[in-house]
């Protein structure tokens, strides 16, 4: 006879910090000793043996790579200075692990063990795969990993986790909130990691006498719908008894793709593991020439979070060089001012008195601007400068302490500034973001206090119809019925009253982006634990530089 145990699992991942709330199935068998879980409906069955091996194993072939441009597109260096391999080692998702640790004390252990299916990746399948439960804190910090378990935790999202993902369930609901399937029968040396190229039998010797691992070719590796995996995230919103009543889609970039013009011919890899152009060979060991090469620098928005872990890198154990670090910061951020949008002014004249400058917006990404992670936020900082350069207008400055003046929930937590189609007053700031609100209305940045967004103004890609747009990733609050905010642009007004003002004046106009916005990281500030205190000190002595300008254009007005 079998017995069914069913627990509430919390999930929390950053990409930054995420939360899902999911239920496991813990089956007692009658000839087993030990507790086999159930992972997103799938049974694992118990592996006496190591799946994964880190990240180390392969840098010793897939470093040194140089493109006949002189290009160095190591997989190894470029890897290590992602937010991929740093998932175990961001602050902010212990500060954020810790917060719903701290709100549901009750279930610690399963909100560990969610939390960890994509920050520790690994060592989360490695210890569900021998019918443990794995633990987040336990692995930290990340400079005194030692035992095997731990060096599996704090190597992040690396190598031998992505491919040896199967293309078993791709695109269907059960693959996301990190329900990918890895072999688990397998022992080391008979198992399969997969890659786009043919390999032949010299090769493919070398690469298993070095790791243990069978080349396989298959182009699923290249498929959005394995990064879908791991980013395409539910929550469950939880009461004070620790009852799901609710369900939030805290992030859903790849369905926001799926509804918009790039799903036929552009696909994550292409954006965020762009191709190199020269023929190349992907190994420094007997490697042959490749096209199409993907370059493993996993181009994202989070270049604050790299900037925090570069700077504080002793006390977070991070691996990469600095020097490493600050080229990836640098592609990060140019990746952002080259790729995410365009900024212009359509219209600018002086009407009765009044200064009227129409201002558009394109989002030139696949998915919304910003995606992803409820903390980040994209705003206009507008402002008109008389002929002696004082500006007598301003709209959506940033404060050192990474705040923007005029901002309602900057100010108080328990407000958020709603969505404009004009502008008229200094205190009025277009700020495209996500806010969630409670079963109460009330607004929270805690993600299982969550149950649906009470605002979601974040640009549409392009072809993205908001008519027809499904309930998980459809606009909520006044852009929806704001005719000039459509799939791929939005368009807005400014009215300034210019009263004993002449020209000729300047209008500057900037769209600016911050990967974690100031109340989501002071609220953290309301939770005594070292890693939430942590981060809020970090975050206060780099909150000068949390925000980077996408893109900008003046113009004089007579």
């Amino acid at each position: 006879m079998t017995k069914h145990i069913n627990k509430h699992l919390i999930f929390i991942l950053t990409l930054p910090a995420l939360v899902i709330f999911l239920g496991l199935s813990i089956n007692f068998g009658e000839s087993e000793s030990i507790p086999v879980p159930q992972v997103h409906g799938m049974d694992i069955t118990i592996a006496n043996h190591l799946l994964f091996k880190s990240a180390d194993n392969c840098m010793s072939c897939h470093n040194n790579m140089i493109t006949p441009s002189g290009e160095d597109i190591s997989f190894g260096s470029s890897w290590r200075a992602s937010m991929m391999a740093n998932s175990a080692r961001d602050p902010y998702w212990h500060a954020a692990v810790r917060r719903e640790v701290m709100d549901h004390p009750e279930s610690q252990k399963f909100i560990e063990n969610e939390c960890s299916t994509c920050h520790m990746p690994m060592a989360h399948y490695q210890g569900n795969a021998n019918g443990q439960m794995t633990e987040v804190f336990a692995n930290l910090p990340a400079n005194k990993a030692v035992a095997q378990q731990n060096k599996l935790a704090i190597d992040g999202v690396s190598c031998t986790t992505c491919h040896q993902i199967t293309d078993k369930n791709f695109g269907e609901r059960e693959s996301f909130v990190g329900g990918f399937v890895i072999d688990t029968l397998n022992p080391m040396g008979k198992r399969e990691i997969y890659g786009p190229y043919p390999v032949d039998t010299g090769r493919s010797t070398i690469m298993h006498s070095s790791s243990g691992f069978e080349q396989i070719k298959s182009k699923h590796i290249q498929q959005s719908e394995l990064c879908a995996t791991c980013h395409t995230l539910y929550t469950h919103t939880l009461n004070s008894e620790g009852e799901v009543i609710g369900e939030l889609p805290e992030q859903v970039p790849y369905l926001e793709w799926q509804h918009s013009s790039f799903v036929d011919n552009q696909s994550c890899q292409s954006c965020h593991m762009p191709e190199v152009q020269d023929s190349t060979a992907i190994s420094s060991v007997w490697g042959q020439p490749r096209e199409n090469v993907s370059r493993h620098s996993f181009r994202g928005g989070n270049f604050f979070m790299m900037r925090m872990l570069n700077r504080y890198r002793d006390e977070l154990g991070v691996q990469a060089l600095p020097q490493e670090m600050d080229a990836a910061i640098n592609r990060t951020v140019d990746h952002l001012q080259t790729k995410s949008a365009q900024l212009s002014i359509v219209n600018a004249n002086i009407d009765s008195n009044q200064a009227v400058v129409d201002v558009a917006i394109n989002n030139l990404a696949g998915h919304k601007l910003p995606t992803a992670y409820p903390s980040r936020r994209v705003w206009i900082h507008f402002s008109i400068a008389n002929q002696d350069g004082n500006i007598i207008f301003e709209s959506g400055a940033i404060r050192p302490d990474g705040s923007i003046v005029g901002n309602d929930n900057d100010e108080n937590d328990g407000k958020y500034e709603q969505h404009y189609s004009e502008i008229t007053s200094e205190n009025q700031v277009q700020i495209y973001e996500a806010i969630m609100a409670d079963p109460n209305d009330e607004i929270t940045t805690g993600l299982l206090s969550a149950i649906r967004f009470i605002k979601d103004n974040r640009i549409l890609p392009d072809g993205f119809d908001k008519t027809t747009a499904d309930e998980d990733i459809a606009v909520q609050g006044r852009a929806f019925d704001d005719k000039d905010f459509i799939g791929g642009t939005d368009r807005l007004r400014y009215r300034i009253n210019l009263e004993d003002i002449e020209g000729p004046l300047q209008i500057n106009v900037e769209l600016h982006y911050q990967p974690i916005a100031y109340r989501w990281a002071q609220n953290l500030d309301a939770y005594n634990a070292p890693e939430t205190n942590r981060f809020v000190g970090y975050y206060d002595s780099m909150s000068s530089n949390s925000s980077v300008v996408l893109a900008g254009t003046k113009i004089t007005m007579e």
